[in-house]
């Protein structure tokens, strides 16, 4: 005898609202295991990225520093380099205008601060997915449960007795319901929370790179050690 509670039956068995909750959810879950896929490959490449970081000091240029950062592409290092040193270029070009205003320091600042709320944005992109689906799936499992005992009691007014060959199956597809709106649920929760510190790494990594910066381009030089010694690199 062919059993009543498989994931083939549920389909086979179930109306359109069944079967369109069961469609639901494996949208739900393509989407979170693609967004946890393609953000961690983005966490371990920034990580190898923010460990080659330390090589830009002991560099004899700035562009030998630039290289040794990595290729610019989805770099945010090297990115913020790069917008360091425009930012000092642009306010020696532009001294005439803006030194009784903002001062090279404060420029600077603001530059960098807006390459990485840049990276920042880029980061998070894709966690409102998980976010979502994490609050949501259980919900849509809930709405699937509540319609498979809605069918069952259906059965056991329509037999007009409760016996078990009529509502195994409609319980069987609320269980089933239940349990895939879980299975969504989970890695979604998890998955945000695993990004969300590796994202704080590497945050972390970067606002320390770029306070490097700011000292290296405000005074041509880096503050570095507890003992506030400057590791010079010259400008290209």
């Amino acid at each position: 005898m062919e059993s009543q509670f498989g994931l083939y039956n549920v389909w086979v068995q179930g109306d359109w609202v069944t079967r369109g909750v069961a469609v639901l959810l494996l949208g739900m879950s393509l989407a979170t295991w693609m967004v946890i896929l393609v953000k961690a490959m983005d966490i371990v490449r920034y990580r190898k990225l923010a460990g080659q970081a330390e090589g830009f000091w002991h560099s004899a240029d700035l562009a030998e520093g630039l290289n040794r950062l990595g290729p610019p592409e989805d770099n945010p290092f090297r990115s913020l380099a790069e917008e360091g040193r425009e930012s000092v270029a642009h306010h020696s070009k532009m001294r005439a205008h803006l030194h009784d205003s903002l001062d090279v320091s404060d420029w600077v600042t603001r530059c960098l601060r807006n390459s990485i709320e840049h990276t920042t944005a880029r980061l998070q992109s894709g966690l409102a997915v998980l976010a979502s689906v994490g609050s949501t799936a259980p919900f849509v499992g809930l709405f699937g449960t509540v319609w498979g005992i809605y069918h069952a009691l259906l059965s056991i007014g329509a037999a007009g007795q409760a016996t078990i060959d009529k509502v195994a199956g409609p319980i069987g597809e609320a269980l089933i319901m239940t349990a895939l709106g879980l299975a969504v649920a989970i890695p979604a929760v998890l998955g945000y929370n695993t990004l969300v510190r590796g994202n704080k790494a590497i945050l972390g990594a970067l606002n320390s790179f770029a306070h490097d910066l700011h000292a290296f381009f405000v005074t041509g030089a880096r503050v570095g050690g507890s003992e506030s010694q400057v590791v010079p690199t010259r400008r290209a």
